[in-house]
């Protein structure tokens, strides 16, 4: 042991100096974003409103009024979606979650009646009453469980949906902000342009074409694929009838996010409850759509996303989860960008450089050379 930390003790020291120093960075993004989330928040909306007031600005119109002009357009929008699909969805959100119940109660009587037909097709075989009552016992336990947390989670929804008071104060004082930095915009690439240090500069060129490029990008695919995962569904639904197709097909997209996890999260349990309950032919078209999702997917996430990130699902979905739980919502946002950056760091040959390995450790054998 004492020979490993002899050997690596440089190693260990110029690792854990590098966790520390993302650790320290992300503590202190957390910290400045709880008290300054509507300057983030600005910078969004700035982001989403400067093309269309750039566009007015080069037409003529002063930059003033074309930042003004792209802000209304961008409110109006913004209630109109709002008021919209948000009133839409919290209504069906909440009613799903009281029929849970409902749905548990019939999914149990269901299990119970099977269970019986069951026993009674095996006749006379021995078999061993504790062991189905038993079965009996814990399938009902499973099914209060399940719908416990699938109620909890579309009444954490409704509530994330309803309850938002301090995000609106946020978001108004986020869209002043982006108003007046759409107009001050210059001066202040003016200021930074002459006052930041070249290092800095470097440090941000960097940054800008290694991973903030890349992480647009991905967004942007990711917007494009969770658009046609949500029309593909919410038209199937339609056609088939189902109530609440329009949440359904929301709340799958926002599955659709989250890595390794998909629409599979939300159709695999409901296609199995349709079979338990007898709704075969249901459970058959709603297969047949998960699988017909899941392979426009994966035919068109090549093509739309290219290589933007590089990063596999288990390593940004792991990271983004201790994140979440170490830093909160401001590790969550910053997670895609650290994770990005470690990779660019890697591929550019800064790791290598930082990190010093034991040489022995990667010794090359010369080839053998023929006399």
């Amino acid at each position: 042991m004492i020979s490993f930390y002899r050997k690596y003790y440089k190693t260990i020291f110029d690792i854990a100096l590098l966790v520390l120093t993302v650790y320290l960075f992300m503590l202190a993004f957390s910290y400045v974003y709880n008290i300054a989330k509507p300057i983030f928040i600005a910078f969004v909306i700035y982001l989403i409103n400067e093309p269309l007031a750039r566009f007015l600005h080069r037409r003529g119109l002063p930059k003033s009024i074309a930042a003004a002009i792209s802000t209304l357009v961008f409110i109006i929008v913004i209630l109109g979606i709002i008021t919209g699909t948000g009133v839409i969805f919290t209504t069906q959100i909440i009613g799903l979650a009281d029929k849970l119940p409902d749905y548990a109660v019939v999914l149990e009587k269901e299990l119970i009646n099977r269970t019986g037909q069951l026993q009674s097709m095996m006749g006379s075989l021995p078999v061993d009453v504790d062991l189905v009552e038993k079965a009996k016992e814990y399938s009902t336990v499973i099914i209060q469980k399940a719908t416990t947390i699938a109620r909890d989670f579309l009444i954490e929804l409704f509530r994330m949906l309803t309850s938002f008071s301090t995000f609106v104060v946020n978001f108004v004082i986020g869209i002043i902000l982006a108003y007046f930095l759409s107009i001050e915009i210059q001066s202040w690439k003016r200021v930074a342009s002459e006052k930041t240090p070249r290092t800095f500069k470097l440090a941000f060129h960097f940054l800008r074409e290694n991973v903030l490029l890349g992480i647009v990008t991905y967004i942007k695919a990711q917007a494009k694929l969770i658009s046609i995962t949500f029309v593909v569904i919410f038209i199937a639904l339609l056609a088939l009838g189902v109530n609440n197709a329009f949440s359904i097909a929301l709340l799958s997209a926002i599955f659709d996010v989250l890595p390794l996890l998909g629409v599979s999260t939300l159709f695999i349990p409901w296609i199995i409850y349709l079979l338990v309950v007898g709704q075969t032919t249901l459970a058959i078209w709603l297969t047949v759509l998960l699988a017909l999702v899941v392979g426009v997917r994966q035919i068109l996430e090549p093509k739309i996303t290219g290589d933007s990130l590089g990063v596999s699902a288990f390593t940004m979905l792991a990271f983004m989860i201790i994140s979440l739980k170490l830093f909160g919502v401001a590790g969550l946002i910053l997670s895609p960008v650290l994770i990005i950056l470690i990779k660019a760091l890697y591929e550019q040959g800064y790791l290598k450089k930082w990190i010093r390995m034991p040489a022995e450790e990667y010794e090359t054998t010369e080839p053998a050379v023929n006399k």
